[in-house]
């Protein structure tokens, strides 16, 4: 048997290959070229024919790729039977059981994380279970996040979660190599380790919410503070019907400054240089969003029906944004600037600057009352700790929050290092905002420089709209 871990750098998602005996399966497939071709790749690198692709559960933070694998190869599709899916083939329910080659997946339905939540349990021809793969409900030092079904069932949720785990998972045996949907950095879990490798029953012994007793595990889940990304919506959409095949994507075009100029007038642009490039000069009205960044954040800015254009620091870097907004759904990519800001610049064309500042600047203009602050974290982290006066508007929520930011005075925007501030500088600007500062070291260096911290009572953001 060989298995192979597919991760996603960035989405912090993994997608697994297994084979046996001449067959395979592929567990949760990404929306992008890469991935499918690399299953593609290993399957035929063994001789091996790819008979199942299995999904954990709908998923809400990348476009799954079944639709476009299983018309690379013919296999079956296969997802809970609790969802009303328009495509796929197998409707999966507790004890079914998938053979390939010498092995067997039998089928858990664990429920909590979502309400079609499945498990994937590995067993040899002698019965033995090998490895769980388990989606969203247990991860590495950490569960799943209860509340994208909707707040009046999040406390219904986390019951199920814990009787998932304790009831149906961990019985498979300490031994049971666990292989989670996600690792560290996902947005659908707290505090998920960043080792790759873990059993169920070094879960047992480390994970701290394992060892809870089911009031308290309860009361922890409840307690979580998510943003809930409005992508998610359409992510819902496209992985209960399928989404489009990739070939239907729109490729982006190299275009010179002159079909630019044109391009830009009724069309965003990313750019997806770093913060200090984007705050020493860039195009009037551009998003910034970091090339690694693109993971995530244009879910939360780009309109899926709209033309996107990109200005990259290297022509290259265009097909790794265009891989990334794959994976969120977006299809409208038509084009970037060939050769960069550079052509830009050197043409003479119009440029607008996003101003950085130290902390130790922000310490005294705020002491003196002449800047507005915003800081543009996540709940969690402003439970960590804020500078006294800050302004809480996660970046993602903060074009709907303009109405509340003064423009009567310079304006500070301050995440943890300077990624996420860079971001909701330029959307500050898009809004007209004209002495924008970007906090060069966030709240890390604030914090570092020994400066006053407090730490504020947080509830968790408003919900745009229940995932189902």
């Amino acid at each position: 048997m060989i298995m192979r871990r597919m991760k996603a750098e960035g989405l912090a998602h993994n997608t697994y290959f297994i084979s046996s005996g001449g067959e395979a399966v592929v567990i949760d497939p990404r929306r992008e070229a890469g991935d499918i071709e690399n299953c593609m790749d290993l399957a035929r690198g063994r001789c091996t024919k790819i008979k199942y692709i299995l999904e954990t559960h709908r998923n809400e933070d990348f476009t799954i790729g079944s639709v476009d694998l299983k018309k690379r190869t013919g296999a079956k599709i296969g997802h809970s039977a609790n969802t009303p899916f328009t495509y796929g083939d197998i409707a999966l329910k507790e004890g079914d059981s998938l053979p390939f080659g010498d092995m067997m997946l039998n089928v858990l339905e664990t429920p909590g994380h979502t309400c079609d939540s499945l498990t994937y349990v590995l067993h040899a021809s002698d019965g033995i279970p090998l490895a769980a793969f388990t989606g969203d409900a247990l991860f590495i030092g950490s569960t799943g996040r209860i509340d994208l079904p909707g707040k009046d069932v999040e406390e219904k949720n986390a019951r199920a979660l814990y009787h998932s785990i304790h009831d149906k998972i961990l019985p498979s045996g300490d031994h049971v190599l666990l292989y989670p949907a996600h690792g560290a950095g996902s947005v659908c879990g707290v505090g998920i380790s960043d080792r790759d490798e873990s059993t169920l029953g070094y879960e047992r012994m480390t994970n701290a919410q394992l060892s809870m007793d089911e009031d308290t595990f309860v009361k922890t889940k409840l307690e979580e503070k998510f943003v809930r990304p409005t992508y998610f919506r359409k992510m819902e959409q496209y992985n209960l019907h399928g989404p489009p095949l990739l070939e239907s994507r729109m490729k982006p075009e190299a275009l010179s400054l002159a079909e630019f100029k044109g391009a830009v007038r009724d069309r965003p642009i990313v750019d997806t240089r770093t913060p200090p490039a984007f705050g020493g000069g860039h195009i009037p009205g551009s998003y910034s969003i970091w090339l690694e960044g693109m993971t995530l954040f244009p879910g939360w800015l780009l309109d899926y029906d709209r033309e996107t254009l990109l200005l990259t620091d290297r022509d290259e870097d265009v097909k790794t944004a265009d891989k990334f907004l794959a994976r969120l759904g977006y299809d409208k990519c038509c084009g970037y600037l060939c050769g960069g800001f550079d052509v830009w610049q050197n043409a003479g064309m119009p440029i607008e600057y996003t101003h950085d500042i130290s902390v130790e600047e922000l310490n005294g203009r705020l002491a003196a009352g002449d800047i507005t602050l915003t800081d543009v974290r996540e709940p969690a982290e402003w439970e960590r700790g804020i500078v006294p006066g800050a302004a809480m508007t996660f970046v993602g929520h903060l074009p709907q929050r303009l109405p509340d930011l003064p423009r009567n005075k310079p304006i500070a925007t301050m995440c943890s290092v300077g990624h996420r501030g860079s971001i909701g500088a330029s959307i500050l600007e898009r809004a007209g905002y004209t002495n924008v500062y970007n906090v060069l070291g966030g709240f890390k260096a604030w914090k570092n420089k020994g400066y006053a911290v407090t730490t504020p009572k947080v509830t968790a953001p408003k919900p745009e709209e229940a995932v189902t």
